[in-house]
């Protein structure tokens, strides 16, 4: 199956790129933003070789529809989705951070909780807490949006010093992100789901926070299946889960963990349509719909007339 792992666009007015980890970022006339979710895959903030079918169509559409979704609680970057890899926006003054908010222990915050850390963040965490606990308030612990390398758990009160973002302004962006959570995670309940933890990031236009970037995807976010919750918690056993997690956890299991002198292990063809068809069926219990596949062929051609198509109709 084909893939999209790397794009060369020119789109009228570009005035720069950005190859991100996952997604290439083009900004035109430095107004608008033509984001293209490729098929490349990373974890512990290392690209994979290879791509992953349909992965950033599954990306994007998820993405498109809760930024639809959530527009009455906080203006977002989007202006159409003209290709099912393509998203075109508002381009706005990215802030430094992330936004990371967890309702349950599970993931990173458990590898370093079982350490014997017991504060994420700047957030105090309580004794006695179990692998996938809900937590009685979902809690937020940010870090730091590096360019390369790593991204750093940072507190709120560090961000806030370090003039990273103003407090005013954080408190908006720690709104914005809880009101998200709690919608997304009421979206997420009526298909049988359980929204675990996400990220969100956002920007400044006009003087106003705005969320940029994707949100809910399985690249951003971590989803449980609420049938058998209970059951496996009681028991101590792994949740079924729709994430990411499962590709992070097979290259723990063959000893890559993104350190130095590490290899990332074979990605067979069959590996890789695993990991697609576990893309596709998030998608499809997150969105309640089947999912059509787009055409394969010619992806950068397709992605090319439908975006000037697009920029046709925007300068209209």
């Amino acid at each position: 199956m084909a893939t999209l792992t790397k794009t060369d666009f020119n789109f009228p007015g570009q005035t720069a790129v950005y190859h991100g980890k996952v997604r290439d970022v083009y900004t035109l006339s430095n107004d608008l933003l033509v984001m293209v979710a490729t098929d490349r895959i990373s974890a512990f903030d290392v690209i994979l070789p290879k791509g992953i079918p349909f992965k950033g169509q599954v990306l994007n559409q998820i993405a498109s529809q809760f930024l639809e979704a959530t527009a009455d609680i906080v203006p977002n970057w989007r202006l159409a989705t003209p290709d099912p890899m393509v998203t075109v926006g508002y381009r706005c003054e990215g802030f430094p951070v992330e936004m990371i908010i967890r309702g349950y222990l599970t993931g990173s915050a458990w590898r370093e909780y079982a350490a014997g850390s017991r504060e994420l963040c700047g957030v105090k965490l309580p004794d006695g807490m179990r692998e996938n606990e809900r937590f009685p308030q979902p809690i937020i612990t940010p870090t730091t949006k590096a360019a390369e390398g790593h991204d750093e758990n940072i507190s709120r009160e560090e961000i806030i010093a370090q003039g990273l973002v103003s407090r005013e302004d954080y408190e908006q962006m720690e709104a914005y992100t809880r009101a998200l959570f709690e919608r997304g995670s009421s979206m997420a309940a009526e298909k049988g789901l359980i929204l675990v933890d996400t990220k969100y990031e956002f920007g400044k236009r006009d003087g106003k926070v705005i969320l940029i970037d994707e949100i809910h995807t399985p690249d951003s976010s971590r989803y449980f299946y609420a049938d058998g919750y209970e059951e496996r918690f009681e028991k101590g056993l792994p949740q079924r889960q729709l994430s990411k997690e499962f590709v992070r956890q097979w290259l723990i299991d063959h000893g890559f963990m993104g350190k130095e002198g590490q290899q990332v292990p074979e990605m067979t063809e069959e590996f890789c349509n695993e990991v697609s068809d576990r893309y596709i069926e998030l998608y499809e219990h997150i969105t309640g719909k089947p999912f059509e596949k787009a055409p394969e062929q010619n992806l950068s051609q397709r992605i090319a007339d439908n975006v000037l198509n697009c920029l046709e109709q925007l300068n209209k």
